[in-house]
């Protein structure tokens, strides 16, 4: 895997939310991924980035332009260092939230992924990295 371009964004506050998801509609259409797609990859890296605001106390997002093969796409890492999750099968589960959500984030933003991977530490923050390819 070859990564073309790369950027990398603080998520400090809920105006950043809304930079996040732009900045993944730009980059998406850039690389000619379909309205369909787009809307999905959008709608995940929105969810993450709340997450990584509302329960991780912010963070950064890194969008990178990846080529694999024939395939090209966009990974998008969101990394905190909040208070981790001690569960994460549980916390997958839709339904399950410790705020007041709707406990839809994680297991919705893996849904919309082609690609999904978190790693997360009581304690120590959590990393959650998804792919969408075009």
């Amino acid at each position: 895997m070859t990564v073309q371009r790369s950027d990398k964004r603080l998520i400090r506050t809920s105006e950043d939310i809304v930079m996040v998801r732009q900045l993944v509609r730009e980059w998406a259409k850039a690389i000619g991924m379909n309205l369909v797609d787009q809307t999905k990859l959008i709608t995940a890296a929105s969810e993450l980035a709340r997450n990584t605001f509302d329960y991780g106390g912010g963070g950064v997002m890194v969008i990178d332009q990846i080529i694999d093969g024939i395939k090209t796409g966009l990974r998008l890492t969101f990394e905190d260092k909040g208070p981790g999750i001690e569960d994460v099968e549980q916390a997958i589960k839709d339904g399950y939230t410790t705020g007041g959500g709707m406990g839809l984030g994680l297991g919705g933003a893996r849904r919309l992924a082609n690609e999904f991977y978190i790693y997360t530490k009581p304690g120590q923050g959590t990393r959650v990295t998804i792919v969408r390819w075009k």
